[in-house]
C-alpha cells in the first residue's frame, strides 16, 4: 500500500507535510487548491479515515499514524476557527498520481 505526504499552508502561512497511509487523499484534495478551513478538516478526515480502514482490510489493525494526523490536523486547525475566511491551501503531494495518456 503506497504511503504519500501532503503539504499544505495554514492560514498563518506556516507550511506543514502531513502523512496519508495511502494514495486516497489524491481523492479529496487537489494540488494548487485552496480551501476554506471546515471544508478541509471534512475532506482530510474522509480522506484519512477511508486510508485507514484500507490498512486494516490489509493488516487487521487500523492505522494510527492516520489518526495521529487527524489529531494533528485538528489541534492546529483549532487555531483558526475564530476566522471566518480562514483557508488551507494544498501545495503538493508526493507521490503524484500518474496520469494515463
Amino acid at each position: 500500500m503506497p504511503e504519500m505526504t501532503f503539504t499544505v499552508r495554514w492560514p498563518d502561512g506556516r507550511v506543514a507535510d502531513c502523512y496519508s497511509p495511502s494514495l486516497v487523499m489524491h481523492d479529496h484534495l487537489t494540488v494548487g487548491a485552496s480551501y476554506p478551513l471546515a471544508e478541509f478538516i471534512s475532506r482530510t478526515n474522509t480522506a484519512l479515515d477511508l486510508a485507514s480502514e484500507r490498512v486494516r482490510a490489509k493488516f487487521g489493525f487500523e492505522c494510527t499514524s492516520a489518526r495521529q494526523q487527524q489529531s494533528e490536523i485538528a489541534a492546529v486547525a483549532s487555531r483558526f476557527t475564530a476566522a471566518p475566511d480562514a483557508r488551507v491551501e494544498v501545495l503538493a503531494m508526493v507521490p503524484p498520481l500518474e496520469v494515463d495518456s
